[in-house]
C-alpha cells in the first residue's frame, strides 16, 4: 500500500512541475549571442491577406525568451527576429516547445519538445542535406550553364537541366514518401496539400494517404482542406471532359477568349508572342500566389525578347481577382470567366488543379506543361533562341 501511495506522490510531483497547463502552449527559447532587449515576434499567416501577421511580441532577457498562449489545433507559425531580418517556421501546438537560436545562424535554429516539432526538425535536416547537394551542383556548374546559354548549346543546357532535375527529384521523393510513414505528423498534411499542384498528381494515391491519416490530422484545418479538395476533384471527374489529346504536347493550343479585368474580350490568338505561357491561377490559390514572384521576375527579364504570358484566373470574385493582380504586380494579360473550375477555358484545357501552365512556341504549339523555376526559364530561353 505504501508503494502505491509513494508512486502516486511521484506522479503528482511530476505533474506539478510541468510549465504547461492543459489547452495551452509555451515556446521556450534560448538565444545564444542575441543581446537583451532584442525583439522576437510570433507570427502566423493571414490566409485572406496572404501575408504574415504578428500574434505576440516579447524581448530577449538573459539570453532567453518565452511565449505563452492557447491554440485549438497544431498550426504553422514562425518566429521573426526583425533586428536581424531573419526567422524560421515552427509548429505551435498545446505543449512545451523548445527553440535554440544562434545569432549568426538564425535560419538554422533548432526546434523540438513536441512530437510535431521533433518530426519537423528531422524532416528539415534531411531536406537540407539534399538542398546542399543541389546548391553545390548549381554553384559548380553555373559558369557552364551561362556559357551554354550564350552560345545556344542546347545539348549542354539539357544535360545540366536533367542532372539538376534528378537532384530535385531526390527532394520530391523524400516528400512523397514521408506521409506514408508518418500518419500522425502535421507536416504530412502540409505535404499532401502540395501534392495537389504536382504535374504527376494522382487523386487515388492522395486519397489513400489521407485515409491512412490519424484523426488528429484529419480534423485539422489542413485535413479538412485536403478532404474538400478530394471531393471537388472527384466531382469534377464525373463531368464530361475535353479531348486530352487536344491539349497535349505537340498539339496546337486551342484558342479561347474571355474578359479582362476591365471588361474587354481578349483571345489567346491575339496574345501570342515568340514564346507564350498560359498560366491558370486564382487569387485564393496559395501555391499560385507563392509562385507569382518567380513568374514576375521571368516576365520582366524576358518580355522584351518575346515572352508573353496570359493568365487565366479561376476566381469567382472580380474584386479579389483585381486585388491579387495589383498586389502581385502581374502586368501581363489576364482573363477570366469568374466561374472557378467550371470556367470553360479550364474545362477546355482539362485543368483540375492550379497552378497549371502551358508553354507555347511562336506558332502556338504546346511544347511543355507545368514547368516552373529554372526549368521554365531554360525552356523559354531555348525557344527564344530558336525563334
Amino acid at each position: 500500500m505504501r508503494r502505491v501511495v509513494l508512486f502516486a506522490l511521484v506522479l503528482a510531483t511530476m505533474a506539478s512541475c510541468s510549465k504547461v497547463k492543459k489547452g495551452e502552449f509555451i515556446i521556450t527559447g534560448t538565444a545564444k549571442g542575441i543581446e537583451d532587449g532584442k525583439t522576437v515576434i510570433l507570427q502566423t499567416q493571414d490566409e485572406a491577406a496572404m501575408m504574415m501577421v504578428p500574434v505576440d511580441t516579447v524581448k530577449v532577457k538573459d539570453g532567453k525568451f518565452e511565449f505563452k498562449g492557447k491554440i485549438t489545433e497544431p498550426t504553422m507559425y514562425s518566429l521573426s527576429f526583425p533586428d536581424f531580418n531573419n526567422g524560421f517556421p515552427l509548429i505551435v501546438e498545446n505543449d512545451e516547445i523548445t527553440v535554440e537560436v544562434k545569432k549568426d545562424s538564425i535560419n538554422l535554429s533548432r526546434i523540438g519538445g513536441t512530437y510535431n516539432n521533433d518530426e519537423f526538425q528531422k524532416f528539415n535536416d534531411e531536406a537540407k542535406k539534399i538542398q546542399k547537394k543541389m546548391m553545390d551542383f548549381q554553384t559548380k556548374n553555373m559558369q557552364a550553364f551561362t556559357k551554354a546559354q550564350q552560345i545556344n548549346d542546347t545539348v549542354t543546357l539539357n544535360k545540366l537541366i536533367k542532372q539538376n532535375s534528378e537532384l530535385q527529384n531526390g527532394l520530391k521523393d523524400m516528400m512523397v514518401k514521408y506521409p506514408d510513414t508518418h500518419p500522425k505528423s502535421f507536416i504530412s498534411g502540409l505535404i499532401v496539400l502540395e501534392m495537389f499542384r504536382a504535374p504527376d498528381f494522382d487523386i487515388k494515391k492522395v486519397k489513400k494517404i489521407f485515409e491512412s491519416f490519424d484523426a488528429s490530422i484529419k480534423n485539422t484545418k489542413v485535413g479538412k482542406k485536403i478532404k474538400d479538395q478530394i471531393k471537388a476533384i472527384e466531382a469534377t471527374d464525373k463531368k464530361p471532359k475535353a479531348n486530352p489529346a487536344a491539349v497535349s504536347v505537340g498539339q496546337t493550343a486551342p484558342d479561347f477568349a474571355a474578359k479582362s479585368p476591365d471588361g474587354k474580350i481578349v483571345s489567346l490568338k491575339q496574345s501570342l508572342g515568340k514564346v507564350t505561357v498560359i498560366d491558370f491561377w486564382a487569387s485564393w490559390c496559395e501555391p499560385c500566389r507563392k509562385e507569382n514572384p518567380a513568374v514576375v521576375a521571368l516576365y520582366n527579364e524576358l518580355h522584351a525578347k518575346g515572352l508573353n504570358i496570359i493568365g487565366v484566373s479561376l476566381d469567382k470574385d472580380l474584386n479579389k481577382w483585381k486585388e491579387a493582380i495589383t498586389a502581385d504586380k502581374l502586368v501581363w494579360t489576364q482573363v477570366s470567366n469568374l466561374m472557378e473550375f467550371n470556367d470553360p477555358i479550364a474545362v477546355q484545357y482539362n485543368v483540375e488543379q492550379i497552378p497549371t501552365t502551358y508553354v507555347l512556341d511562336s506558332k502556338g504549339k504546346i511544347v511543355a506543361k507545368d514547368l516552373r523555376g529554372a526549368e521554365l526559364k531554360a525552356k523559354v530561353l531555348e525557344l527564344l533562341s530558336a525563334s
